[in-house]
């Protein structure tokens, strides 16, 4: 999810935290337990400052070991052994569960998004991603905000949030239901269906779609039940070639490879150098897919220049090469 909503999310486990018999509304341990909570909803996108060293790094690592099954443990303890030091007389038992629970359910919601999580890890670096749920979603967001009004307001902020999250389960179920039904449709209207890649969008009933056929991949948007094919693209195996060999050295190619699950590529061959790129089919707005991986080698196949990340439109990406006109 986006840093916004986790933040709400973190204030409102701090409120639920009001029904455990052990922190009581107004205590030295709930008002520990709400910096618990808001810190733990957020730590594990902290790998979110690898940005600054580069695209490939952070593409290679957003939401890995960060979110993995020892991280989960290890930023709950350094978080309840951070907020012990500057306080007094608090559970500390309950604020490490409370903290736990708090970055147990960033990294829990993070699944349901398109890009997912290699929550996994250490035991598969599989990228879980359910796309039931995107990145900002408005109803969960609106949600966590009406509740936290509703509180300042007078209302006990257990029970408000007792019951907005039975309402968010109801909503995530609704989710599910849908993402179903567009899987059958996508069966019943494709042959040899290999592989569904579901994407939601932050309207309700608008899902994006990356299909893999036996032998094409199909881009697609889903509207009110109805698909609507965007684009096409025969499936052809990436070439054993020496060019392709020295593009998948770069580091921005190999994080590229490592990270998409669905794309297309293109060679290009000029008088004094070649450019490989690669497509993610995940992403399309307005008819560009932004999500690439670029590189350009000289005659010698040395690589001269590369960019991974997300850019809109050409004229960008070539100021981000800045080094061989196409």
């Amino acid at each position: 999810m986006d840093t916004g909503t986790h933040i709400v999310m973190g204030i409102a486990l701090g409120g639920l935290a009001t029904l455990d018999p052990a922190v009581g509304p107004d205590t030295a341990t709930a008002h520990a337990i709400m910096i618990g909570t808001i810190l733990g909803s957020q730590a594990p996108d902290l790998d979110t400052v690898l940005k600054f060293r580069n695209n490939a790094q952070y593409i290679r690592n957003h939401r890995g070991i960060t979110h993995s099954l020892p991280a989960i443990l290890i930023w709950s303890l350094l978080i309840t052994g951070t907020i012990n030091i500057f306080s007094s007389h608090i559970n500390l038992l309950h604020l490490w569960l409370w903290t736990l629970l708090a970055v147990v359910l960033h990294v829990f919601v993070d699944i349901f998004n398109a890009y997912g999580t290699q929550a996994l890890r250490p035991f598969s670096k599989k990228w879980v991603a359910l796309g039931v749920i995107n990145t900002f979603d408005p109803f969960i967001f609106t949600a966590h905000i009406i509740g936290i009004i509703i509180w300042a307001l007078g209302a006990h902020p257990g029970y408000t949030f007792l019951w907005m999250y039975a309402i968010i389960i109801g909503y995530y179920l609704i989710r599910f239901w849908h993402q179903k039904m567009i899987f059958r449709k996508v069966h019943e209207n494709f042959d040899a269906v290999e592989e569904i890649i579901i994407s939601p969008t932050m309207r309700f009933h608008k899902w994006h779609l990356a299909i893999m056929t036996e032998d094409r991949f199909y881009v697609a948007h889903v509207i009110e039940g109805k698909i609507i094919l965007l684009d096409e693209f025969d499936r052809v195996p990436i070439p054993k070639s020496e060019v392709i060999t020295a593009a998948k050295k770069d580091d921005n190619i190999s994080a590229f490879l490592s990270f998409s699950p669905v794309y297309r590529w293109e060679i290009s061959e000029y008088t004094d150098h070649y450019e490989v790129r690669f497509i993610d089919l995940r992403y399309r707005s307005k008819g560009y897919y932004p999500f690439v991986a670029i590189v350009q080698l000289d005659s010698r196949l040395e690589i001269v220049s590369s960019y991974t990340g997300w850019i809109f439109s050409e004229a960008k990406l070539r100021r981000k090469l800045d080094i061989l006109p196409d």
